[in-house]
């Protein structure tokens, strides 16, 4: 299986740099948003069981849980959020990181978010929560790789 991400990558996936290119090409910050909106309409609820503190993204003024679970290498994600916009948000990190490796996630750029250009529709407090939620990800997937290191040794 090919690896999903490439070293022509400019965002650490070529998912990701397909979803800043589509976003940024979007020249309505109106219709960038419903985007972001229908990304969250499609992300699959995440189970009540998994939405526990330890997997609760802090520096979020909404409710937003991210969970990651290895297979065969690659990072496999589920999300939820109690507020719709920041749903999508995470529903477009989700998609752009899908079946990644840990190591591809941990080089993922923030640069990505400013390059959707979805800032000029977001409060500051929901642009910080973006950032939060990319970093709590990358978190995660450095959890995950500790734990596949550690069973290799």
């Amino acid at each position: 299986m090919a690896e999903p991400c490439c070293s022509s990558s400019q965002y650490g996936s070529e998912e990701l740099d397909r979803l800043a290119n589509r976003l940024s090409g979007t020249p309505d910050p109106r219709k960038r948003y419903e985007y972001v909106l229908w990304l969250a309409k499609k992300l699959p609820s995440m189970p009540a069981d998994l939405q526990t503190e330890d997997r609760k993204v802090q520096g979020c003024v909404s409710q937003v849980f991210i969970h990651a679970a290895l297979q065969d290498n690659h990072v496999h994600w589920q999300g939820e959020s109690d507020a719709l916009i920041t749903k999508g948000l995470l529903a477009l990190l989700i998609k752009g990181m899908s079946d990644l490796t840990p190591d591809q996630v941990l080089a993922v750029d923030p640069a990505f978010i400013a390059a959707t250009g979805l800032q000029a529709s977001l409060t500051p407090s929901r642009a910080n929560g973006f950032l939060n939620i990319l970093r709590a990800m990358q978190a995660q997937a450095q959890a995950l790789k500790n734990a596949d290191e550690a069973m290799d040794s």
